[in-house]
């Protein structure tokens, strides 16, 4: 199975369904859930901005040196937000997004362009896929890693914009270094998961992280969640991310010119993303954009119903007849549900914001929807 993957930003979104995550952490819900009034009261206290253009596509996507002197490492501070994304997290310590790691849908879309040389249209879906559910619509901001009061004013919850360390939004089940919300902390880096990973490294991709330790650790990470979490959730848009975010660090981490796929990228470079957020030294883009992309060892998409080792399949398309089309629906009809008294002002922002994630599935033969006009 071929999807486009979200950032991923590696971005990792679901549970047993993206709405039950939504309520289920009602204190991350951004200005979901309020009355008319208090969307209202809210809304004269923050100077609104709402929904902005999508920025243009880059003129530039050669190899070049992205580790320069014009963005120099700087260590996150108290008060800084980093999340699940290493190549988010990346990003900010070197200033191709604000170091607080509170940003806008240009901002992370202009960085993950130019710093990664992710492609356009998968630098559009991942970001507004995230966005619309995690960010703040009234002020046009999310954060990179948990709730922050730098998005804004926080309302009267559950109206808080939680960001990109939501479970069943962006950081989702089977993570490649975080534990499951049910098992623990999903925020956090888990060194011993780290460790296993470079485990699988050695086993499979004689050190280094290449094709086969990616797929390898893929199914293994998939294994031991259906053993151990009675609510491991692997469906829609979880099966699709979890396997994006398998291949992300091939694609983008390698500081070479053009994927290869044997060779991977090697532990030096794995640990400067992941445990450091830096760009290594003389670190290069690719040299052509990319796509994050499903890896090997695929299994059906599929939950497990209260015990372990009850892995069900489900139906990841949902009645949608293309897998894309299955992603952006389910992230739109969450959103009309998180947002059910939207004054004016929020649903020509919520309007603005949907209109700019179907950018990114239009051309694969989607149908528009308009909850909000």
């Amino acid at each position: 199975m071929h999807l486009i993957g979200a950032v991923a930003l590696a971005v990792c979104f679901g549970t047993c369904a993206v709405s039950a995550g939504i309520i289920d952490h009602p204190d991350y819900a951004s200005v979901a859930g309020l009355t008319h009034e208090e969307v209202e009261l809210y809304e004269r206290s923050i100077k609104v901005v709402g929904a902005q253009p999508l920025p243009p596509a880059p003129t530039d996507t050669s190899f070049k040196l992205v580790h320069d002197k014009n963005h120099p490492f700087v260590k996150a501070k108290s008060g800084d937000q980093r999340g699940p994304c290493p190549g988010l997290n990346t990003l900010a310590s070197h200033g191709y997004l604000p170091h607080n790691g509170v940003a806008t849908p240009a901002q992370i879309m202009n960085a993950v362009m130019e710093g990664f040389n992710m492609e356009y249209i998968a630098a559009m879906l991942v970001t507004y896929g995230a966005f619309i559910v995690n960010g703040n619509h009234l002020t046009n901001l999310i954060s990179i890693g948990g709730m922050s009061s730098k998005t804004g004013p926080a309302p009267k919850p559950p109206a808080l914009a939680g960001g990109l360390s939501v479970h069943g939004t962006f950081e989702g089940d089977a993570s490649l270094t975080r534990s499951d919300d049910f098992l623990g902390n999903n925020h956090d880096l888990n060194l011993t998961l780290f460790n296993h990973m470079v485990d699988y490294m050695d086993k499979f991709g004689n050190g280094r992280y290449n094709i086969h330790a990616a797929a390898e650790y893929r199914f293994a990470r998939i294994q031991e969640s259906i053993a151990t979490n009675p609510w491991f959730f692997f469906g829609n848009p979880r099966f699709a991310t979890g396997y994006a975010e398998s291949t992300f660090p091939l694609e983008f981490f390698s500081n070479d010119s053009t994927i290869d796929w044997e060779r991977g990228t090697s532990l030096e470079n794995v640990k400067s993303f992941f445990l450091e957020h830096k760009f290594p030294d003389g670190f290069h883009r690719r040299g052509t954009p990319f796509t994050p992309s499903g890896g090997t060892h695929p299994m059906q998409p599929g939950m497990n119903i209260g015990r372990v080792n009850s892995y069900t399949p489900v139906d990841f398309n949902q009645g949608e007849t293309r897998g894309t089309c299955a992603l952006y629906t389910r992230f739109v009809r969450v959103t009309l549900e998180m947002y059910p008294h939207p004054t004016k002002e929020l649903s020509k922002a919520l309007a603005g914001n949907i209109h700019n994630f179907f950018q990114a599935v239009k051309d694969v033969g989607c149908t528009e929807l308009f909850p909000f006009n």
